[in-house]
This record gives structure tokens, sequence and C-alpha cells, in this order.
């Protein structure tokens, strides 16, 4: 069973990801293993990881920014697809899920190629300013706390290289975004930074309805 938001039938979705998702055996025991936690709709579905993949391998990516790890598929996604030398640096704020994803990443021979960085989202993205690493990273995915989407968007923004790409998660929310009487923060946040960058002159955006929706922006 493919845990996650889409919006495709359940027979045809199962159909494209037999038939295109290329998912390792690794891959695959950590989606089942965190399909049994009660917070297992947070993790990425296949095919999503499998677009993930496409992106890195499309631009070349030799550095990215993950906000908001969970149990590390897409990190793993994304590390895998890199070429060598290529670095996944991930921001998580929950231990658990951070020995979680280090026994898949290790078990992928990918640990050597992933950083990750725990800590409340917003510290890690400042030290990383600190550090200097503005303008440095060719991908960001920002898959964390909706409320605080608009501040993820700010520092990616800041910390990926002119031309480089932002992916947004969740955008469309399960549907919650088209409803008007819902009026949750999150589903306000999530309103409130898609119509932002449809009308920020600093990036060109499209909005793709895989998994839960995700809107690719690259940094002009």
């Amino acid at each position: 069973m493919v845990v996650g938001s889409s919006y495709l039938p359940a027979e045809l979705l199962q159909f494209l990801i037999d038939e295109m998702v290329e998912e390792t055996t690794t891959l695959r025991a950590l989606r089942e293993e965190t399909a049994k936690l009660p917070n297992a709709e947070w993790q990425i579905p296949p095919e999503q990881g499998q677009f993930l993949r496409f992106l890195v391998q499309l631009i070349d990516a030799r550095l990215i920014l993950e906000i908001g790890t969970f149990t590390g598929y897409g990190s793993l996604c994304m590390a895998q697809a890199m070429g060598k030398g290529g670095r996944v640096v991930t921001l998580e704020g929950n231990p658990e899920f951070a020995s979680l994803s280090k026994k898949y990443w290790s078990q992928a021979g990918m640990e050597g190629r992933i950083e990750q960085r725990l800590g409340m989202a917003l510290d890690s993205l400042e030290n990383l300013v600190n550090e200097e690493r503005s303008g440095t990273f060719d991908l960001v995915f920002i898959d964390a706390d909706k409320k605080e989407y608009d501040e993820y968007y700010e520092y990616a923004l800041q910390l990926v290289k002119d031309s480089g790409l932002i992916a947004v998660d969740n955008m469309l929310w399960k549907g919650a975004v088209a409803n008007p009487e819902d009026q949750r923060n999150s589903t306000k946040a999530i309103r409130a930074l898609m119509r932002k960058i449809r009308a920020d002159k600093r990036v060109s955006g499209c909005l793709v309805p895989i998994g839960d929706g995700l809107i690719i922006a690259r940094k002009l």
C-alpha cells in the first residue's frame, strides 16, 4: 500500500508506480517501515521520490538542502541520484526520526553523502547563513512545518544559487487549499506562499500535481 496524497485513482496510481518508479530495496524497506508509524502520511510517496531523483539528475545537483527529513526517504532518493562528491544537508528536529533515517542511509551506503543537522529548522537555517553558505545550494526541498513555510522559502532563496531550484511540498494540502471554509493556520500559510511565489519576481515557478502538490521555483 502506498501512503501519501495523490489525485489519481488508486488503480492508475499503482500502475504508474509499478511501471515507472525505480525504487531500490532499501528505499522500499524504509517506505514500508515508515508506513507503520502514526504520522506515516508525512512521507513523500514513491512517485514523488522518483521525480526528485529526476530533478537532481536534470540539474546535476552537487549540493542539496532539505528542510524536514522525517524518516529520510526523500534524502535517500536525492542522495542516490547525485554524482560522486554530491552532498545532501538535511534538517530535522526529532531525534527518533533521525535514528531511523540513519539506519537506512547506512544500509544504502549513503551515510557519507548525507549530513543531518538536528534542531529547530529556523535555527539551522540561520546557522547555514552564518557559515556563509548563501548562494551555494543547487536545490532546496522544503517539507516541514507548514506554518513556517514563508520563512523557509525566504531562507531557501538566500541559500540557493542563481538558477537553482526550490521545491515546496504539500502545496495542495489534500485539497484543503481550494476549500474557503478551511481557515487552519497551516492551510492559510500554504495559500499565502502559493500566491507569493506566483507574484514573486525573484523566481519563475509552476505547480506539479504529484503527490500532495509540489511547487518548483527557479531563482532568477
